[in-house]
Parts: structure tokens; sequence; C-alpha cells
């Protein structure tokens, strides 16, 4: 009997395997199980053996949602997997996050996420984080995204490496008990030192596919506390501290108050963004700066933070400079 746990290298897809569900892969829907073991073999046979009856688990058939659970058999047929070549395997092993690592141990991995990157690959985006990272590390049993940023978000993202340290962190979030603070730069004059910002945000689907976000009375309720960091001029950079982890949450709220963030191409204004773009902000100024937790394993209290990138700091000293010339 093969058993995944102990070693990828024992998998033969050749034969019949007979594998056995360790904590890594305990939860998880049987076709993403099998996409991670299958590298190689396209999800249309994926699924086709699913309906066919020829992947069983505990010796019964299963379809493509069915969840697995700890110490399950699951039988995996033979199939024919597409063997990399060695562009594509010196490729795999190139390190693009090995100098952004925040924090990492057995259970956690902390990396300050460049801009420009997604998080996980998908509308026309072949590759992201999560995917690239799972590419370095071909041996790491569990590598999960425990929460996203949008690709023009930079700073603190937190990955487990274990599924009872994922399980944890999803805990945590629920009930509020974690602290994440972003850097943010708005176009306006904020004045309060300290706002609380409570509205109702409605996710809805363009025609084009693009998600959105809007203010609406039947929104699921979001909540943020913003503090006044630093008065530019016709700027100020605020640091949000999110009660609510909505999508798009601090781009929304602030847009709608009349604070849209420099930078912004969905919420923002356009031609402000324009003349930004000349002045040197290339990106989105909203960086993840500070997350506060509780070790999702031995209960260690871990202050992780991400400085303010160099180009977001280099513009703010920009705006200062031209403050003094005014």
């Amino acid at each position: 009997m093969t058993n995944l746990s102990k070693t990828r290298n024992q998998f033969n897809p050749a034969i019949v395997n007979m594998l056995t569900i360790d904590e890594a892969s305990e939860g998880q829907r049987v076709d993403n199980f099998l996409a991670k073991i299958l590298k190689g073999v396209p999800k249309s046979h994926i699924y086709r053996i699913l309906r066919s009856g020829e992947v069983r688990v505990n010796s019964k058939r299963v379809d493509a949602s069915s969840k697995l659970n700890l110490g399950d058999q699951v039988r995996v047929p033979p199939v024919r997997m597409v063997q990399p070549t060695e562009e594509t395997a010196v490729k795999s092993v190139t390190s693009k996050f090995d100098g952004a690592v925040i924090f990492e141990d057995e259970a956690l991995l902390v990396i300050d996420k460049p801009a420009g990157f997604a998080v996980h690959g998908g509308s026309g985006i072949s590759r992201g984080v999560i995917e690239q990272l799972r590419l370095e590390r071909p041996h790491a049993k569990f590598l999960e995204l425990v929460h996203r940023l949008d690709r023009e978000t930079s700073g603190v993202l937190l990955l487990a490496k274990k599924r009872s340290a994922l399980v944890n962190l999803h805990d945590a979030i629920r009930n509020n008990q974690t602290d994440k603070r972003y850097l943010v730069l708005v176009h306006g004059q904020w004045k309060d030192q300290k706002r609380r910002v409570r509205l109702p945000l409605h996710k809805f689907v363009l025609p084009s596919g693009e998600r959105r976000v809007a203010v609406q009375d039947d929104g699921q309720d979001s909540e943020t506390i913003f503090y006044l960091r630093q008065a530019l001029g016709k700027f100020t950079l605020l640091e949000a501290q999110l009660v609510t982890g909505r999508t798009h949450q601090l781009r929304v709220q602030l847009s709608h108050l009349g604070f849209p963030i420099a930078g912004d191409d969905k919420y923002g204004d356009f031609s402000l963004n324009k003349a930004l773009q000349k002045r040197g902000l290339k990106r989105m100024f909203l960086h993840s700066a500070e997350t506060n937790i509780r070790h999702p394993i031995n209960g260690e209290k871990l202050n992780l933070i991400a400085e303010l990138p160099k180009e977001l700091n280099k513009f703010v000293e920009n705006l200062k400079v031209e403050l003094k010339h005014e």
C-alpha cells in the first residue's frame, strides 16, 4: 500500500495506487485532492475517472465534491502524466519569494507580497502566489492561503503549512481575534484623528465577469477604524484597522466617503490616477503593513510587519518636498 504522507516518490501513475489520507489532505474535496497528486493530468480526465467509478474512497464510488476524512483509503487508477521538461523543471524551482519571507515555521508561512502579484491563478492569470510557492516547495505536503490580498495590494500575507493551522486561523479571523493594519494614501483632506466607518457592502459581477462591490442597503456589514497618520496637502496618509474583512472593503468604503485611494483603478479617480502615474505612482497606494495574531498551534503572540515598499515611501517623500516648495 502506498501512503502519500510518507513520500510522493512512492506514487506510481502506471499502476493502481491506494492512498491513505493524512492531516495534509483531510477535509479536501476529492477532485482537488486528485488534481494535487495528478500533476499534468487534464482536469477533464480527472472528472472522467471520477464519473466512471475508477476512483473509490473506502471501496465506494464518490462524486467530485465529496470531502475526505483522516484515514480514508483512496483508490487511484493508472493514469498517463505529462513529464516536466528540463526547461520547466528549472523554472519550477526559480524562487520569487525567498527574500520576502517575514516568518516561517512548521505550521505557518508569512510573506511580504509585492504589488502586481495575484494571490492565486485564474481570470487570465496562469500562476499566482500560491501556485508559485507550491512549485518552489514541491515537497510541501500542505500549503494553503489563509486569506487574500488584492493583486495591487502589497504586504503581509499568511499561508498555512498544516490543515490544523488553517482551520485555527480561519476561526480566529471569524471571531475577530486578529488585528490587521493597512497603510493607505487617499485623495482629500481627512480631518478626524480616529473614525469608525460602518457601511453595507454588496458584491456583484459586471457583464464582463469582473467582480465589483458597492455600498448598498442590503449588503453585508463592513467595519473599519481609520487613524490619521499624516496630512500631505491634497492627500492624507491613513492607517486602517480592519474589523471585518469584506472584498474590496477599504477601497469601496473610502471611495464612497469621497476619499478615493491614490492609484485605485477600480474605485478611484481615473483622471487623478493618470496624473499620479506621471508623478511616479505606478500602483495603488494600499499596503498591508501589520498583522497581530496568536500562533495557530502554540498560541504565541506574533507581530508580523511588512515595511512600506520603497516606491510608496518615495512617493510620500516627494509629496513632502512638493509641500515645502508651495
